[in-house]
């Protein structure tokens, strides 16, 4: 890459050429970007405008010139905040302002105000306010006579301080007696007995709103069934279909009839035959089957809604073969999975005469084989309290605008993701499937180097853009349904709950406990490597540690893997590296075949998940990649339930906790996807604790045989220690030393020896250690018991090797799994000398640590460990 600054075009193009094409910009752009860079102009202002929406808790970006046309222009996006994850909270709390200026950019800077406060409807006393009604009745004959109409038959009296005495008082039965409408909604009518009573008297009322009257709270079910059973006619009760539905609620929701049209006692044609459009969404429908709503009945029907409704009285394919009647129909919407099924392409397929379903067009739903479908999701909206500060706002709300990207040079790829926030106007860009602009972040090196760098994002328009258009972008542009694009949208929008927790139970149903056939234990098969006295096994490694610890003289060491019998290495030895050093079949490597199913933290899962579905010892995980919206489920049900939500993201295969993220927020679990593939496992939010702190343990697994299962336990094991005092506070999930152990690399290492730590945790916690250490012998056990049987391709017959085995012990000691590294970090085990709190109980040095391990694994001895 160049170094030298940056000149001209020609120059721009060279350094950025990589840039330029994973941006996506368009080639005819890039003389236009190339100049507005180098002369950092910012000119979007004169093309965009801002505006609140969502009663001011969200904002859109509106086109405010003539005509743009599509790829033409390209503005210059600012990064209004750039950070690591790990440095999110501290930034805005130290950072002047910008914790002010991100609240404001999140709509979360305002206080929502509460509708709670009693308003005093006292208006005069109880004969002014009757006397008022009555002029209002009043009012109605006469406009009712005005119009030529003999009698009054929809009245509404909302919102009019109507009591209980009041209503009494009205007489409406003896003034209306033909009423087919009433509405009552927002007065202060308590007493159900007085509704029932006086409601009865209308023997023709089709429809009664009674919603926002005290009565409803206490009296509902009970009120309800004594009213239709009186009013045996009423088809709408408190803007919710009865089960006598028919003609006239059709006709209210299809528009036909209303206030100025409210309709007849009996009709003798049929007024809904010309009816084109008919919404009946949220109308807590049970049974669609009436003789009402049929082809018949409905002849021109071309638009139906049915979202919102149960229909649980009617199965699917009965719905579908009703629905299928109409010839006219070409719009539906539905709720998805919900009574016409679990998948939008079944639907299409039963009902091949839609051309758009839920507002999306039929032909776009098949060719992207897209199973739900929802044109209407529901934004996510920030939630906060009053007395949040404002730094917990935005981190709360941020995950709705993050966007992500990650370093790399020539020499390596930065393993910390880097997050921003576009500016203002940029973060006014809300979603669109069909987007009319694009996004893309764009690095420019006026020095020619990375860094020299200057992050911005580049917007330019997709489509031609008229004036007033609103401009949107594609939160998950790229992203089609084979990578989860439907389930990862519930990152910024409301899906159908009810889908995913279908998707969750039915993937729970398969991890439901069953019988692994269990490796049994066998005497010793593999025996001693060494064939004479005088001939030294000869080890390759890449270890320095080991090259400085493994001093006996059974062993010697050669610079060249094809002159070794064992190779002992931290690199993976697949088919082309054998091929590549000379390795043949007859040496011994310190790995065995497809150990990915163990080391690899979503083939854990699955391993163990394949043996045992969900055992005591391993926490609900899963693989996002693939298990998403069985996640989204699993989090929905939980929510339910109101039982905890916290998890732990991990990478599959990163060490050190790299990109390891703890959150309750469904939101920035979706988002975290976009560093990387990774697992989602549930938080151990109650671990035990020592000191206070968490803590982890560290085994060392010797595997000397997959079958039959040879494993051993060194004696040799230890805690690992987390910094800080243990909390659950959302302030605390940002703090590595809080919630994390592993402190060789971050942080201070709080190294205690074992046996102290053994002592004093029994002393606090008032166990026996040896029970606690069974536990995790038959957990370790049975999982390599596990893997051997779900895995038998693991086996390699000149395969030796150690594992780490990493535990946890819940608030009631049980040993949790937390992963298994292949060739672990051993620098505790051969820098201390220690006191085994297992086993014989000897004195372990460190120095032996090396030597015990291959006298275990390739000389049949059984020194410090203990076989399982």
């Amino acid at each position: 890459m160049a170094s030298a600054r940056i000149r001209d075009f020609e120059d721009f193009v060279k350094v950025h050429a990589l840039l330029l094409e994973a941006s996506g910009i368009p080639p005819s752009l890039h003389r236009q970007l190339f100049q507005k860079l180098s002369s950092e102009t910012f000119d979007s202002g004169g093309f965009f405008e801002v505006e609140p929406c969502e009663n001011g808790r969200q904002r859109r970006l509106i086109f405010t010139s003539d005509f743009m046309e599509k790829e033409s222009q390209l503005f210059l996006i600012d990064h209004a905040w750039t950070f690591r994850l790990s440095d999110a909270r501290k930034q805005l709390q130290e950072i002047p302002g910008l914790a002010q200026r991100m609240a404001s950019l999140m709509c979360v800077d305002i206080d929502l105000t509460s509708d709670t406060e009693e308003v005093d409807l006292e208006e005069g006393s109880h004969e002014n306010r009757t006397k008022n009604i009555m002029e209002i009745l009043e009012r109605e004959i006469c406009q009712a006579q005005e119009k030529g109409i003999d009698e009054v038959m929809w009245l509404e009296l909302e919102e009019l301080d109507i009591d209980d005495a009041m209503l009494l008082s009205l007489d409406l039965s003896i003034k209306f007696p033909n009423l087919l409408a009433l509405s009552l909604c927002g007065n202060r009518i308590q007493d159900a007995s007085t509704v029932v009573q006086e409601v009865t008297k209308l023997k023709n009322l089709r429809a009664l709103w009674l919603n926002e009257n005290p009565v409803l709270k206490s009296f509902e079910g009970q009120m309800a069934d004594a009213i239709l059973q009186g009013v045996p006619c009423l088809e709408i009760y408190n803007s919710c279909f009865t089960s006598n539905f028919g003609e006239w609620a059709l006709g209210f929701c299809g528009g036909l009839y209303g206030k100025d049209k409210p309709g007849c006692i009996h009709n003798t044609t049929n007024p809904l035959e010309t009816m084109t459009s008919l919404d009946l969404s949220n109308r807590r429908i049970h049974n669609l089957f009436s003789k009402a709503f049929s082809a018949t009945e409905l002849p021109s029907l071309s638009y139906l809604n049915l979202r919102g409704n149960p229909l649980e009285q009617n199965s699917a394919d009965d719905l579908l073969k009703l629905l299928k009647g109409f010839s006219c129909l070409r719009e539906l919407e539905v709720d998805i999975p919900g009574p016409l099924g679990d998948s939008a392409l079944q639907i299409l397929d039963c009902l091949p005469n839609l051309s758009l379903l839920n507002e999306v067009n039929a032909s776009k739903i098949l060719e992207t084989g897209k199973h739900v479908i929802d044109s209407m999701l529901q934004p996510r909206l920030p939630e906060w309290k009053s007395d949040e500060p404002l730094a917990d706002r935005v981190i709360s709300a941020m995950w709705l605008f993050l966007m992500t990207y990650r370093l790399a040079d020539e020499e390596k790829i930065d393993e910390t993701s880097v997050w921003y926030v576009l500016d203002e106007l940029g973060s006014a860009l809300r979603h669109s499937d069909a987007p009319n602009f694009r996004v893309s972040p764009f690095l420019f090196m006026p020095e020619g180097k990375l860094a020299s760098s200057v992050s911005f994002s580049i917007l330019w328009p997709t489509q031609n853009i008229h004036k007033g258009h609103e401009c949107t972008r594609d939160f998950l542009f790229g992203v089609r349904e084979d990578k989860q694009r439907s389930a990862r949208l519930t990152a910024w929008f409301h899906t159908p709950k009810n889908y995913f927790i279908k998707e969750y139970e039915k993937y729970h149903k398969q991890l439901c406990p069953r019988t692994s056939v269990s490796p049994c234990i066998e005497a010793s098969k593999t025996g001693s490597l060494l064939r004479s006295a005088g001939h030294t096994l000869r080890v390759y490694t890449d270890l320095p540690q080991v090259e400085e610890f493994l001093t006996r003289p059974e062993f010697s060491f050669t610079t060249d893997p094809k002159n070794a019998d064992i190779i002992w290495t931290s690199m993976q030895i697949d088919d082309d590296v054998k091929k590549a050093c000379g390795v043949t079949d007859d040496q011994y490597i310190n790995q065995f075949p497809f150990e990915a199913c163990l080391v690899m933290k979503h083939h854990l899962a699955e391993t163990v998940q394949k043996a045992y579905g969900s055992p005591e010892w391993f926490q609900p995980t899963y693989n996002l990649e693939k298990l998403l919206s069985a996640l989204i489920g699993d989090y929905y049900v939980r929510e339910r339930d109101g039982l905890d939500n916290l998890w732990i993201l991990k990478p599959w295969n990163m060490a050190r906790t790299i990109d390891t993220t703890v959150t309750d927020d469904l939101s920035a679990i979706i988002r975290l996807m976009e560093t990387g593939p990774k697992i989602c496992q549930k938080y151990i939010e109650h671990p035990a604790l020592f000191r206070g702190k968490k803590f982890d343990l560290r085994y060392i697994v010797l595997v000397r045989s997959m079958n039959p299962l040879e494993i051993y336990l060194s004696d040799v094991f230890w805690a690992r220690l987390a910094n800080n005092t243990y909390s659950l506070d959302k302030q605390s999930l940002f703090e590595y030393e809080t919630h994390f152990t592993v402190m060789n690399y971050i942080g201070k290492l709080n190294h205690i020896n074992t046996p102290d730590f053994v002592m004093e945790f029994e002393k606090e916690h008032q166990v026996k250690w040896m029970d606690i250490h069974h536990r995790i012998q038959k957990m370790i056990r049975a999982l390599f018991e596990g893997a051997a049987t779900v895995h038998p391709e693991m086996h390699g017959s000149t395969s030796r090797a150690i594992y780490g085995v990493d535990v946890m012990l819940d608030c009631s000691f049980q040993p949790m799994l937390l992963e298994v590294t292949y060739c672990p970090d051993c620098t505790r085990a051969c820098k201390y000398d220690t006191k085994a709190v297992v086993g014989k109980g000897d004195i372990v040095k460190g120095q032996d640590f090396f030597n015990c391990v291959f006298g275990c694994l390739f000389l049949n001895e059984t020194t410090h460990v203990t076989p399982l």
